[in-house]
């Protein structure tokens, strides 16, 4: 179970129209609720994330790193983590 900080949720919020055409959440409180309840992910480097993609069965081959940044699934925070959900 990962703890989603302040900064995580607050750029979830502002970013979800990537992956979702409605909000999911509009406080920090719901944003908290829905990525435990999508068991979201918080991964450090951008290495991480094509790791947990490909172990997830996205075919990422030949993706270069900005078009896997630029997936819908993946946010990348302030702090050079990502936050990976599965809409």
């Amino acid at each position: 179970m990962y703890e989603y900080d302040e900064e995580c949720l607050k750029t979830f919020i502002l970013n979800q129209g990537q992956l979702f055409d409605e909000p999911v959440a509009e406080t920090l409180e719901e944003a908290e609720a829905f990525l435990e309840d999508c068991m979201a992910s918080i991964v450090d480097s951008i290495e991480e994330v094509k790791e947990f993609l490909d172990q997830d069965g996205m075919d990422i081959s030949g993706m270069s790193d900005e078009e896997i940044e630029e997936a819908s699934e993946v946010f990348a925070l302030p702090d050079g983590r990502y936050l990976i959900v599965e809409g």
